[in-house]
C-alpha cells in the first residue's frame, strides 16, 4: 500500500531536531508506525521481536543500539524502556536519537521518570479528509486563525458521500476498501477493543459486555455534553445492563489511555452576561466509524435517522478541526452557557487567537448557526477577552462561500490546515 503523507510530519521533523526523543501517540491502526518509518534508520518491534523479553531481563541497553533515529515500536509493552531511553538521551547529548510509538499510555503506577527536556510528543489521529484527498484545502485553518482568508467559492459534496466516509472512517488500512467490507472490519476493531484491548491495557479483566454497552452509550451521545451519571442511566435503559459509576469511570480511563476516547474541553472566555459557563467536556470516539460500528449502523440506518447522522457529522468535523488545529499550534474546545447558547467548536492558538465554528450537516440549518455565532461574538467582554478572528459554519452538503455578514460557510470538503 502506498504511503500517504501525514500532516503531523512537519511537527515530527521539528521535534526530532529539537529533542533527543519523540513520542508518537495515537489510537491503534491510525498509522503511527508507518509515519515513524519514514524517518527511522533502524527499528525495534517490542511486540514482535522474540528476543526482547530476554534482553529486557538481562541488558536492556542493548535494545537501544542501532542507527538513529531508532524507532521503538509499541514501547508501552515494556514501559521501563522509557527510563533507559531517557538515560541514553542524557548520555549521548544529541538530538533526534529515538522515536517511540505506542497505541496505549502506560498505567499510572508505571514508574516513569519525567521526560522533560528529553522527550517531545506528537499526537496522531486517523486520516483527515485533506490527507485522504477528499478536501481541496482551499479554506485554510491558518487563515481562519489570523483573519487573512481571501474570497472563496467551492461546491459541497453529497449526503451519500458524507455517510460513506463516516462509515469507512480514516483508517489507513481501509483507504481502498468498499463500505461493506469497511463496516465489517470496523466491527471487528470494536470486538477486539471490548474483548482484548481494554483488559490488556489496564492489566485487569474487563467485562466485554459492559465495555460494549459503554461504547454504545458514548456513541449514542457523541458530540454532546454527557456526564457519567447519564451514561450509567443510558446503559441501563437501552442495553438493559447494570454498570456502576465507578466501573464507568475506570472504563473511561482505559478508553482514554487507548486514545479511543477524545474529550473536547470547554472554552471559558470573559462574557458580558451573567450566564454561567458549562465546564463539562463533549465526548467523541476517535473516529466516527467506531461510533457507527458500536451501534451496528449501516448506510440505510444513517439515512433513516438524519438527526443522529448530524451528530456523527459534528464528531467528524471536530476530528478534522482537531487535526488542522494541531498543525497550527492550536487546540479545540466547545462553548456552552446556562442561557442555552452553544457553539460547537472553538479553535484557539497558544497565542490566544481563536475562531468559532458551528457545524451543520445540511444547508437548511445555516441561518440559525449564523445567529448563534453573532450572538456569541456580541457576548464577549472585549475589555478582558479578544473577539474571534473569524466566525464560521462547517457544512456537509452546502457550498463554500462568504456570506454578506462576513461569516464563512465552509464545506468540510474545502477545509484544510
Amino acid at each position: 500500500m502506498k504511503y500517504i503523507n501525514r500532516i503531523v510530519e512537519d511537527d515530527l521533523k521539528e521535534k526530532l531536531s529539537a529533542s533527543g526523543a519523540v513520542l508518537i501517540k495515537g489510537p491503534k491502526a491510525c498509522g503511527k508506525t508507518a509515519t515513524a518509518n519514514q524517518f527511522a534508520k533502524s527499528i525495534l518491534e517490542m511486540d514482535r521481536d522474540q528476543q526482547v523479553p530476554i534482553i529486557m531481563a538481562t541488558n536492556p541497553q542493548l535494545l537501544l543500539a542501532g542507527d538513529t533515529p531508532r524507532l521503538i515500536d509499541e514501547w508501552q509493552i515494556y514501559p521501563e524502556i522509557w527510563n533507559y531511553v531517557r538515560h541514553e538521551v542524557d548520555n549521548r547529548k544529541a538530538k533526534g536519537q529515538f522515536l517511540l510509538t505506542g497505541s496505549a499510555n502506560p498505567s499510572d503506577d508505571a514508574k516513569l521518570h519525567s521526560g522533560a527536556g528529553r522527550f517531545t510528543i506528537v499526537q496522531m489521529d486517523t486520516l483527515s479528509w485533506q490527507e485522504l484527498g477528499f478536501s481541496s484545502g482551499l479554506v485554510k485553518m491558518s487563515d481562519l486563525l489570523e483573519k487573512q482568508l481571501p474570497d472563496f467559492y467551492e461546491p459541497g459534496v453529497s449526503l451519500d458521500f458524507i455517510i460513506d466516509k463516516i462509515l469507512i472512517g480514516g483508517w489507513p488500512a481501509l483507504i481502498n476498501a468498499n463500505q461493506k467490507n469497511a463496516v465489517k472490519i470496523n466491527a471487528g476493531y470494536v470486538d477486539l477493543l471490548c474483548e482484548v484491548d481494554m483488559s490488556r491495557t489496564s492489566g485487569v479483566k474487563r467485562d466485554p459486555f459492559k465495555v460494549r454497552s459503554l461504547l454504545r452509550s458514548i456513541a449514542r451521545n457523541t458530540a454532546t455534553l454527557v456526564d457519567n451519571k447519564t451514561l450509567e442511566r443510558d446503559v441501563k435503559t437501552f442495553d438493559n445492563n447494570e454498570v456502576s459509576r465507578n466501573t464507568i469511570t475506570a472504563y473511561l480511563d482505559a478508553l482514554s489511555r487507548l486514545m479511543i476516547l477524545f474529550e473536547q474541553p470547554a472554552f471559558n472566555p470573559h462574557i458580558r452576561s451573567s450566564a454561567s459557563l458549562r465546564r463539562s467536556p463533549k465526548r467523541h470516539l476517535c473516529d466516527t466509524s467506531l461510533a457507527a460500528a458500536a451501534l451496528g449502523l449501516d448506510e440505510g440506518s444513517l439515512f433513516k435517522d438524519l438527526k443522529y447522522t448530524g451528530f456523527l457529522f459534528e464528531s467528524l468535523a471536530t476530528h478534522e478541526l482537531n487535526v488542522y488545529a494541531k498543525a497550527n499550534d492550536a487546540s479545540v474546545f466547545h462553548y456552552n452557557d446556562s442561557y442555552g447558547l452553544e457553539i460547537d467548536t472553538i479553535v484557539q492558538k497558544r497565542n490566544g487567537n481563536y475562531a468559532a465554528f458551528e457545524i451543520k450537516l445540511g444547508a437548511g440549518f445555516i441561518e440559525q448557526a449564523a445567529k448563534n455565532l453573532i450572538k456569541f461574538a456580541s457576548s464577549i467582554d472585549v475589555t478582558k477577552s479578544n473577539l474571534p478572528q473569524s466566525l464560521n459554519i462547517i457544512t456537509g452538503t452546502g457550498m463554500s462561500h462568504r456570506r454578506p455578514d462576513g461569516i464563512n460557510v465552509i464545506s468540510l470538503a474545502s477545509l484544510g490546515k
